[in-house]
């Protein structure tokens, strides 16, 4: 009889972590968000599940977290805006606003009709960014939905496409390079940036394609609420992301990064002399 309560308690906590897990995997917009601006211009779709932003000439839009947060592995499926997007860019960042902000940035820069849409990264940390590293990817960012995430601990900041790593930021405040560990929101945009996205600024937009549309889903958050003026309780080992095996990526990570650096970076501010001729010492 014992043995039967023991396994009957055991199904229960199964079928308990099963249901949080439903509920943590299908949280809809609501729950964890709030449009910001261009609300004429986003569409809920699938009952709450996805979003769909739009930009045409009037208005672009945008969303953003309701809460905010000092750690976390935060993450989006996107699809981009198809055919001619020179010009338009779709993002989604993590964002403390104010002169001496943090940031750390998805950019997705839009391009001709059959030409490649780059993805650019940023960090920025106590106002400090001109960090860009962009890449070609590997497959259309228009074609499906597509995972983007950011690992955020007290460690290191990694960027990840679908699960691949692209791009690491290492906390070297040790030798004096700011790191950002102010709260910040989530938000996702979709606006005009043909005075620099596309060609330096040269190819514009070409508004007879106009409305240009985006969709979002995946709208649960793994992430340290941010409650006090103290962010240091987001440190914590309690939280999974910031444990010792997220501290460093482990060695099939560390293969993916640099085939993902040798084959589809296309520029790194690390390599370009022009602006740095002595590199940032944060630069392998």
């Amino acid at each position: 009889m014992a043995l039967l309560k023991f396994a009957g308690f055991l199904l229960l906590l199964w079928l308990l972590f099963i249901g949080e897990a439903v509920h943590a995997s299908s949280a809809s917009f609501d729950e964890n968000y709030r449009i910001t601006w261009g609300y004429d211009h986003i569409t809920p779709l699938d009952g709450g599940q996805e979003i769909q932003l739009s930009m045409d000439a009037s208005s672009g839009s945008g969303f953003a977290s309701k809460k905010s947060y000092g750690s976390g592995f935060f993450h989006m499926e996107m699809k981009l805006p198809g055919r001619n997007s020179a010009g338009v860019v779709t993002t989604f960042y993590l964002i403390l606003h104010g002169n001496r902000h943090d940031e750390l940035d998805f950019e997705f820069l839009g391009n001709r009709e059959g030409k490649p849409i780059t993805l650019q990264t940023n960090v920025f940390a106590n106002g400090v960014g001109n960090r860009e590293q962009r890449f070609l990817l590997w497959f259309d960012p228009t074609a499906d939905f597509h995972s983007y995430k950011i690992l955020w601990n007290h460690h290191q900041i990694v960027f990840y496409v679908d699960d691949i790593p692209i791009r690491v930021f290492k906390n070297n405040k040790r030798i004096g390079v700011p790191y950002p560990t102010q709260p910040m929101q989530i938000e996702a945009t979709l606006w005009n940036g043909d005075s620099w996205a596309t060609d330096g600024g040269q190819t514009k937009i070409d508004w007879s394609y106009a409305p240009f549309r985006a969709q979002y889903r995946g709208f649960n958050i793994s992430g340290c609420e941010f409650q006090s003026q103290d962010p240091r309780h987001c440190y914590s080992s309690a939280y999974w992301w910031n444990s010792w095996s997220h501290w460093s990526l482990d060695e099939e990570q560390d293969r993916q990064l640099d085939n993902v650096r040798k084959n589809f970076m296309s520029y790194d501010y690390c390599t370009d002399r022009s602006r740095y001729p002595v590199p940032p010492p944060e630069c392998p």
